[in-house]
């Protein structure tokens, strides 16, 4: 009910006092500021907010959860109308966010599910799950799966265990290649398969890669081929990428690596030969949509999503609006990367 007030009273100012939409104060709490994409999300969403009109208050946690609910709790005291959080630890929330119902704010969670509370309104985020498809399908295309007649030896990387869209990320992939597994054409050396086995911590690099050296160490230093690894972001990818080379891999045995995000590092990764693939999921694509969101909530009008059954959160369904996800790799990067506006050719230089 307190919500629904906040949004009349929103309709009312605007509407019928003359103030400007900068009354309205927009909290934006981001998880680090250690990964390029967490960066590039705040700035864009801090950048589209401002010049729609509205105050906003953009904090970086590095990693902390403590801190994270720290500064939500202080963008609640300072008057915050609206939250848009990423969150670290999607179960770590509820009883700030408890705090946040109680005000009547209304809460966006941002590319990561917020779980086991209801105090979340919406969910803005790209299709988790269809990042996974697309990695896993394009590991199918490059392998030649479907026809091929022999075997291919693959290991699995995913998320950190604490983000919901890792589980996402990974089913979607694990999905697309799991028939593959099953008719005898992909081998996982290995043998770790299970969500639980294959997570990585807080996405970690340096997690990776030591995994990705114990794996090597133990499946591949008697010269038995890795033809793939699947990795579910770009941090996870640089870790793999330099066990890799640590370990000696070369051009002529080097495996396909996949990866998300386009960090600038990856993609020049890319562009040598070091990894196949990323995910790119355009951040200015998300927080535009999200802007869309948080100017429906101050108008009074019907907020967009576009997804009510998939994003159950432990409590409910959030509403989501989801925007899709395309793949980059060294055939398409420039049109999608550099042609965009993304990144400019000397940010992409070795």
């Amino acid at each position: 009910m307190k919500r629904l007030v906040l949004v009349a009273l929103l309709v009312l100012v605007v509407a019928f006092s003359g103030v400007a939409a900068a009354q309205v104060r927009v909290g934006v709490a981001m998880p680090t500021q250690s990964l390029q994409r967490w960066n590039q999300d705040g700035a864009n969403m801090k950048a589209m907010l401002e010049e729609a009109g509205y105050v906003v208050d953009l904090q970086y946690a590095n990693n902390n959860v403590a801190l994270q609910v720290s500064q939500i709790e202080n963008m609640i005291l300072n008057g915050a109308d609206i939250l848009v959080i990423a969150s670290i630890d999607g179960s770590s929330l509820g009883t700030v966010l408890e705090l946040a119902k109680e005000e009547g704010i209304v809460v966006i969670a941002y590319d990561r599910l917020i779980m086991e509370t209801d105090a979340v309104s919406y969910y803005a985020t790209f299709d988790n799950y269809m990042v996974g498809t697309i990695q896993g399908q394009y590991l199918v295309d490059r392998l030649g799966l479907e026809t091929l007649e022999g075997t291919v030896n693959i290991e699995l990387v995913a998320g950190s265990p604490d983000d919901n869209n890792a589980r996402y990320f990974y089913q979607g992939a694990f999905d697309v290649i799991e028939p593959y597994i099953n008719a005898g054409k992909v081998r996982i050396p290995s043998g770790q398969i299970k969500f639980e086995e294959v997570a990585t911590p807080t996405w970690a690099s340096e997690v990776a890669q030591a995994r990705m050296d114990n794996l090597i160490a133990a499946n591949y230093s008697d010269g038995t081929p890795l033809h793939a690894v699947l990795c579910s972001n770009d941090s996870t990818a640089l870790g793999v990428t330099n066990a890799l080379i640590n370990a000696g891999f070369e051009a002529d045995n080097w495996p396909i690596i996949t990866g998300q995000d386009c960090d600038i590092a990856n993609v020049k990764n890319m562009i040598a030969g070091r990894q196949a693939m990323s995910v790119f999921k355009d951040t200015r694509t998300l927080a535009a949509n999200v802007v869309k969101m948080i100017q429906a909530i101050v108008n009074g009008e019907e907020v967009p999503v576009n997804d009510t059954e998939t994003y159950f959160n432990g409590v409910y369904t959030v509403p989501t609006y989801l925007s899709a996800p395309v793949f980059a790799d060294i055939n398409n990067y420039e049109e999608l990367l550099i042609d965009s506006g993304y990144y400019t050719r000397d940010q992409l230089a070795n």
